[in-house]
């Protein structure tokens, strides 16, 4: 419960969110057809945690290492316009990215799965690793889901986030029925 409530704390104050891809998501499963072109399987759920995010007005990001059109696809699918890919340091790209924003990294968080994803979860406010991620970067997550990479962890994520800023039944409301008298 404890390490709960300090997630929410470190949530609280987030204007930026960054993504890692492989592992969080999706899957981690790479698909290449014949031709060598690569496939890659998004969860709609998590799809629509990270519009929610863009409108309650936190800055989405992808800070990924491999380069993918795919992924270049969905993030123009959902309105992200900060895509950084084939990154071999992710810390430094966040900061420079903050840096240019004026953003303090208090105020950023990072989604990450494995190893290559530690150092870019320490130097951020907040951080989360989905349940099947690599056991260090489940240590060095803030909150780790309950679900999986590519199978709703990004948007169990994204919730959280807004619950922690008292956002998340405002904008669920939208879409909740009105009762009937």
């Amino acid at each position: 419960m404890q390490a709960h409530r300090h997630a929410r704390d470190c949530a609280r104050s987030l204007r930026v969110m960054a993504f890692d891809i492989d592992g969080v998501m999706t899957d981690g499963t790479l698909f290449f057809t014949d031709e060598g072109t690569e496939l890659k399987a998004f969860n709609t759920l998590d799809g629509l945690g990270i519009k929610l995010l863009q409108q309650a007005g936190i800055i989405v990001a992808i800070i990924t290492g491999r380069r993918s059109p795919c992924v270049a696809r969905r993030a123009e699918n959902l309105g992200i316009e900060h895509l950084f890919q084939g990154i071999e340091d992710k810390r430094a790209t966040l900061a420079a990215f903050l840096a240019e924003h004026g953003i303090d990294a208090a105020h950023a968080g990072y989604m990450g799965d494995d190893i290559v994803d530690l150092r870019v979860m320490a130097a951020c406010g907040f951080s989360a690793a989905p349940g099947d991620a690599h056991p260090l970067a489940q240590r060095q997550a803030t909150l780790v889901t309950q679900r999986h990479g590519g199978h709703g962890a990004v948007r169990e994520v994204c919730e959280f986030i807004l619950d922690a800023q008292d956002r998340l039944d405002d904008i669920l409301a939208h879409w909740l029925p009105t009762p009937t008298p």
